[in-house]
């Protein structure tokens, strides 16, 4: 049964899920899963001390990314949003009905437009040899800037040979981003693809969230 946390942005939802990770080492399982990577993601930034089962389990996560990644399937978590839009309007006079009808149409619109996907994405970036600098590669991946991406957690993994990939997490606003395009337009074109040779999304899970 998928898990549901909301508002992970406000005070209320962090100590909601700190009372959930008093018990429990994970979000999902005995095991770190794309449960805890969703929700991990869904943080707007590293939360405080203050909520130590919180604080916990997110360093436990970041340094799991860091070192060996995540592969569990873990058995799903929704994150939503805890601003709720009306969709009732004040009744008006009866020969207003038309425009009451038109304006409910409009609040549910409004309504409808606050939902957005978000989708949180681990990427392999792969260096053209081993006299690649790979500090500079990760510093041309995180020089691609645009609304709706945000760039998390990286690592360096061998490949064989000495080479070894950038491994790097990232989150996007659907609407906004799309993956594949990130990689055929900005990472793989110049002036990137003097360090990078090619990527691949290892990862992609969606995030709902109900924007306030």
């Amino acid at each position: 049964m998928a898990v549901t946390f909301y508002d992970l942005s406000s005070d209320f939802g962090l100590k909601k899920l700190d009372e959930y990770l008093l018990t429990r080492s994970y979000i999902t399982g005995y095991q770190a899963s794309k449960d805890d990577v969703t929700v991990y993601a869904a943080l707007p930034k590293v939360p405080s001390d203050e909520y130590v089962n919180v604080s916990r389990w997110y360093k436990h996560i970041d340094a799991l990314l860091r070192i060996s990644g995540v592969s569990g399937e873990g058995s799903g978590v929704t994150v939503e949003g805890s601003s709720l839009v009306a969709e009732t309007v004040a009744t008006p006079p009866a020969a207003d009905t038309k425009a009451t009808e038109e304006r409910a149409a409009a609040v549910k619109a409004a309504g409808k437009k606050k939902e957005s996907g978000k989708s949180s994405v681990l990427l392999d970036v792969k260096p053209w040899d081993d006299e690649t600098d790979m500090k500079k590669l990760e510093e041309a991946v995180r020089s691609v800037q645009m609304e709706g991406l945000l760039w998390g957690a990286s690592k360096l993994v061998p490949v064989g040979y000495g080479i070894k990939k950038l491994q790097i997490m990232l989150t996007i606003v659907d609407d906004l981003v799309s993956v594949d395009n990130l990689i055929e337009e900005y990472l793989t074109v110049e002036p990137i693809n003097e360090y990078v040779q090619s990527c691949d999304i290892v990862a992609f899970n969606k995030i709902w969230i109900l924007l306030p």
